[in-house]
């Protein structure tokens, strides 16, 4: 039996100009996908006579957010993560009841013409592995509650297995993970949003050439930059397997898929120079990669963001942060002998020209100018970013240097950003976080979140520079930097005519290989009046120098 939808309505002043409809549809047990929710918005908002559309899910925050809009709570409330919600504010109820239809019509025609795509579909695993039987890895993305289920399917089936999904429990992690090591099997993930086998890009991946350089990696977007700056730099990638972010970090995991990764790059003929980056890892599970690294016989360089570097070793080396690992990496690759040659030519000026790398003078000058621009209310830094390695690598900079700074991403409980939709001081977010994307598409899929904020940002007469990432690939949105480029465009406008200005500072991860195509991602944002750096790493840098100078009056 088809279920019906529940429409509810009701009218409310807007400020006494005049009257507004905002009307919502419920359809219960009706999942859909994030991606065909962010579509079927983002169709209803052209629409004539709707001023804004929400078509979501109706996860906790979502349902928070709708009653915070003005939307009936007492209807809301008892609707769980598998209900659709559809809400319209718009002139009259005749456009409203026209513009939830068509959200329905438009999730129906999105169902059908994905399976009529021409890709062979099948309903289960069992059914395939039945299409493809020479088949010996599965991507598992599922809502969270189903992904441990099926990644047993695919265990027992003898597949190596990528677990995209998250919101799986640490108990499932590590039964999963025990029982893939029994079985002589990969687990990637929970949360694994990337990786690169055999030449073939996984989910948020970039077009890489091949080379000696394998990683292993607990991020995606930190796995990302690694993977693109060692391209840039004339290297290229054996294999990129994450892990999943708890991997190196929980103890009761301890590293499972990272070892069993190092294991099988110490192996590979193919791979020369191994890479292992993370995110604090535990003491004792730090200590067990390091131990796989030397062992391993083959070059190695280790980045733990926001942990102390190591002390180098003859093939092993610490490297400070992203762009040091890929270029440490690819000086290995290159044939530096041992740490302290290819120290050596990391830091030598003709290495920076070759592989266009800014000087710390230029990065200076260039920051000094533009902090002379700036009002004399204009304090603080303020980061924007969709991937979360990147993220925390810009944070862990700037705490340190700017003398604390909040965001979604901090341990210290002193630091966590009170409230994540409204940034005081200096704040950096991680939009890709839960509290953003439960129940709608990551933001390296839907730009449209991260433009909302920089618009706001844009409003705000005290922010002095603005950080953004720009990430690219296979399953990122076709165009992020032109989704950026409108409100980037508004925001320096605004803080001209306030009698200021207010830098924008990026950095796009991606090759020229990519479908966006790196060069035009970056002719699109310094078409708008942006400062692109040639990492994250330095357009940090660079962001958390203007901030320095900004706090200490610039030049003016």
């Amino acid at each position: 039996m088809t279920k019906k939808p529940l429409s509810l309505s009701f009218i409310e002043l807007s400020k006494g100009h005049y009257a507004e409809m905002k009307k919502m549809s419920i359809k219960r047990g009706s999942y859909y996908d994030s991606v065909f929710l962010m579509l079927a918005s983002r169709e209803l908002k052209g629409l004539d006579g709707i001023a804004d559309a929400i078509v979501a899910m109706a996860t906790p925050m979502n349902v928070e957010l709708l009653a915070g809009l003005g939307y009936s709570a007492g209807e809301l409330e008892g609707l769980g993560s598998n209900d659709l919600v559809v809400a319209v504010d718009a002139s009259n109820e005749e456009k409203a009841d026209a513009a939830i239809n068509a959200a329905y019509s438009a999730l129906a025609e999105k169902k059908t013409s994905s399976s009529k795509s021409g890709q062979a579909k099948a309903p289960s695993l069992a059914a395939a592995i039945k299409l493809e039987p020479d088949a010996n890895l599965a991507i598992v993305s599922v809502p969270g509650i189903y992904a441990a289920r099926e990644a047993r399917k695919a265990l027992d089936a003898g597949l190596h297995t990528m677990v995209f999904s998250d919101n799986v429990s640490i108990e499932d992690e590590i039964e999963l993970k025990r029982y893939a090591l029994s079985k002589g099997l990969l687990l990637m993930g929970p949360d694994c949003g990337t990786a690169f086998i055999n030449g073939k890009p996984l989910c948020f991946a970039n077009d890489v050439r091949r080379g000696p350089i394998g990683i292993v990696a607990a991020s995606g977007t930190g796995l990302q930059e690694i993977c693109c700056l060692a391209d840039r730099y004339g290297q290229g990638i054996s294999q990129a397997i994450g892990t999943g972010g708890r991997d190196l970090k929980n103890p009761a995991i301890g590293g499972m898929t990272s070892l069993l990764a190092l294991e099988a790059l110490a192996k590979d003929p193919e791979t020369k120079v191994i890479v292992v980056i993370a995110k604090p890892p535990a003491e004792e599970t730090a200590a067990k990669v390091v131990a796989a690294l030397r062992a391993s016989g083959k070059p190695g360089v280790v980045h733990f963001l926001g942990a102390k570097a190591g002390q180098d070793e003859k093939r092993l080396a610490f490297a400070a942060n992203l762009e040091e690992t890929a270029l440490l990496a690819v000086l290995f690759a290159s044939g530096s002998p041992d740490s302290a040659a290819a120290r050596k030519l990391a830091g030598s000026a003709d290495t920076n020209s070759r592989y266009g790398r800014t000087e710390k003078s230029d990065l200076a000058r260039l920051a000094a100018m533009e902090a002379a621009k700036l009002g004399e209310e204009q304090h603080w830094l303020r980061g924007l970013f969709t991937g979360g390695t990147l993220a925390d690598e810009a944070l862990f900079l700037a705490h340190e240097v700017l003398g604390g700074v909040s965001s979604n991403n901090q341990t210290d409980p002193a630091w966590i950003v009170k409230d994540p939709l409204k940034s005081e001081g200096h704040c950096i977010l991680d939009l890709g976080d839960d509290f953003f994307t439960s129940g709608k598409p990551h933001p390296m899929i839907d730009p449209a979140a991260r433009a909302e904020r920089i618009e706001a940002e844009g409003d705000d007469p005290e922010c002095a520079v603005l950080l953004i990432d720009c990430v690219i690939g296979y399953g990122s949105h076709d165009d992020p930097a032109g989704a950026c480029v409108p409100v980037i465009r508004r925001a320096k406008a605004k803080a001209a005519k306030r009698g200021g200005s207010l830098p924008v500072i990026a950095s796009v991860t991606g090759t020229d290989s990519d479908p966006q195509k790196r060069s035009a991602q970056i002719d699109a944002l310094e078409g708008a009046g942006a400062i692109v750096m040639p990492s994250n790493y330095h357009a940090a840098l660079l962001a958390i120098e203007i901030a320095r100078l900004a706090r200490q009056g610039g030049n003016r």
